[in-house]
């Protein structure tokens, strides 16, 4: 067994979080539904890589992520820190012994299940007491209604991430950072953050849990870890982080670092960008520190990118935005839990599969260290044979990764690639061979190409969960088809109900397109931290940082730039 463990950490991380696991969970069930589609029947994933057995204490088998989430107190909405598995009913005292007088309690009323978590509970009483067949026509009918007023309640109506969550989550899974009485708007600087890990039993508490999940692995093959770095978790990441490296020293790390296009829209002021920019200097740098691949997503204008083609996203929505990016996630950790098959199986369902370890070796090319990767993906994929430039399937592919040059010719560059569910050129789901054999033949008639390329395949599609936001377009069909011409009658967003998966296609690339990224990223920590008489200093000095230290962390981001491009002039000294 190889396995993962996912850690999620901030409010934008775990709306991410929340639709992967969905995805999983639809997985789960496609493949052991008599009824359902056959392309799921085959998979060939092994979700033993993400998931842990286990039972509770009445003897019921469980099957549960294993998954360390961090985020305020607060933000599980109607969900219980010990999640929904076990009963957990702490004892309440009777009366205070130490106390002689009145005593009187103060309870906060408890965030009300929506529609979608009501369905769910009530689904599993009937599982629970399984009642006769009757009238089961009519009992259909009303659970397309019902599914239809879900759709809209959570379009509308969410605010927690486990709002829209159909998954079971283990006691240990689920971490509040207790005692910060401040809202999320406040929690907005890698500096407000820096002390919140390692202040009372926090930090001990987060290791234990992680802990949990490590050592009941037989042989983990590495860390998954998606943080919210638009603010003061990109601190308490970087300190979780840190001891993950000190305690699990040959366990590679795969990080993401991710924010929604609302933390954006907060940048009015001068002074509030200035503050934004030296957060993303300091950010990007220490987290990168400690991990061997770190990969920044996340689009100031989501919505309005040529990722979103054939979308219809509302960038003030983590609920949208987050499942774009989670449906990129997906696809990108497939060749993790990829089965090894024989021969003449591969060329049916999967095709190469490579570990975490793998794919870091991989993109570190000529002994890159500490990489920095970009993501591109396209939601859905057009077919193999796409007529239109536009649609042709490699050509599709976009940026997720925010401030990248484009059109970049890069000598050096490795990418892998993944592609699943894909259709071919007669609108059937093309093999995993004529999906190798058309990337094959892209790339020997393209006038630029990656030094290597590694393509993992499946035949599986990523499917589409009723909680999933109505974000498709009205070119897009039951499938993920792309259609010639709109659905007639049809609404102009289309969720779950319409659209029941999609092909998908992601790239991870090390490559010199990302040297923007870095270069401004120096830039903006040299003009406003280190240079003479710069504007940020008594900010920088307000979060505990030194000049020192500020020349330590330029110095780190100019290695980066110089190991991507030997030929720059980048360089920590200040003007």
């Amino acid at each position: 067994m190889r396995e993962i463990v996912t850690i999620q950490v901030g409010g934008f991380a775990n709306f991410i979080g929340s639709h992967f696991w969905n995805f999983q969970d639809e997985l789960l069930g496609l493949a052991g539904d008599p009824n359902g589609d056959p392309i799921f029947k085959n998979q060939h994933l092994d979700m033993d890589v993400l998931y842990r057995t286990g039972e509770t204490l009445q003897g019921i088998a469980t099957y549960t992520p294993r998954l360390v989430s961090v985020n305020f107190q607060g933000s599980l909405g109607s969900m219980s820190s010990h999640g929904t598995l076990y009963d957990h009913n702490p004892p309440v005292p009777s009366h205070v012994v130490t106390w002689p007088g009145n005593v009187s309690t103060h309870l906060s009323e408890p965030h009300k299940k929506n529609l979608f978590l009501q369905s769910l509970y009530e689904e599993e009483q009937e599982n629970l007491a399984p009642m006769d067949g009757i009238n089961s026509g009519k009992n259909d009918c009303e659970s397309e209604i019902q599914d239809k007023d879900i759709v809209e309640s959570l379009e509308n109506g969410v605010q927690f991430w486990t709002d829209f969550s159909k998954v079971h989550y283990h006691p240990q899974s689920l971490y509040e950072l207790n005692g910060l009485w401040m809202d999320a708007q406040d929690f907005n600087n890698y500096g407000i953050g820096m002390d919140v890990f390692s202040e009372g039993l926090r930090g001990e508490e987060m290791n234990e849990r992680l802990r949990f999940f490590v050592e009941e692995c037989d042989h983990i093959q590495g860390i998954q870890f998606v943080v919210d770095d638009s603010g003061g978790f990109s601190s308490v990441a970087a300190d979780f982080l840190e001891n993950i490296a000190d305690e699990y020293t040959n366990t590679p790390i795969l990080l993401y670092t991710v924010r929604g296009p609302e933390s954006y829209m907060n940048r009015r002021s001068r002074r509030q960008t200035m503050a934004s920019d030296l957060h993303d200097a300091i950010s990007f740098s220490r987290l990168s520190s400690f991990c061997k691949l770190i990969v920044p997503i996340g689009l100031p204008l989501l919505g309005r990118s040529k990722v979103s083609s054939y979308l219809c996203l509302e960038d003030e929505k983590p609920y949208h935005c987050s499942a774009v990016y989670a449906a990129a996630l997906h696809s990108i950790s497939l060749p993790f839990r990829m089965e090894t098959l024989g021969p003449a199986m591969d060329s049916c369902y999967v095709s190469g599969a490579v570990d975490v370890y793998g794919l870091i070796q991989m993109l570190a090319g000529q002994a890159r260290q500490n990489i920095v990767a970009t993501l591109d993906a396209v939601m859905p994929a057009p077919s193999l044979t796409g007529k239109q430039v536009e649609q042709s399937l490699l050509g599709s592919l976009h940026p997720f990764t925010p401030e990248i040059a484009e059109d970049v010719e890069d000598l050096q560059e490795v990418e892998s690639l993944t592609i699943h569910g894909a259709f071919g050129s007669g609108g059937y789901r093309a093999s995993v061979s004529e999906v190798e054999d058309t990337v094959h033949a892209a790339y020997e008639n393209a006038t630029t190409k990656p030094l290597f390329s590694h393509l993992s395949v499946a035949h599986c599609p990523l499917p589409i969960p009723l909680p999933f936001p109505s974000i498709f377009g009205n070119l897009v069909g039951q499938h993920g088809e792309l259609l010639g011409s709109p659905v007639m009658g049809g609404r102009p967003s289309r969720g779950s109900l319409d659209v029941h998966s999609i092909p998908m296609a992601a790239r991870l690339r090390s490559t010199t397109a990302i040297l923007p990224f870095l270069e401004n990223r120096l830039g903006n920590l040299q003009r406003f931290g280190i240079a003479r008489g710069a504007s940020g200093t008594e900010l920088l000095r307000s979060w505990g940082f030194a000049k020192d230290e500020l020349e330590d962390t330029a110095e780190r981001l100019s290695k980066m730039i110089m190991t991507l491009d030997p030929h720059s002039q980048s360089s920590s000294d200040s003007d």
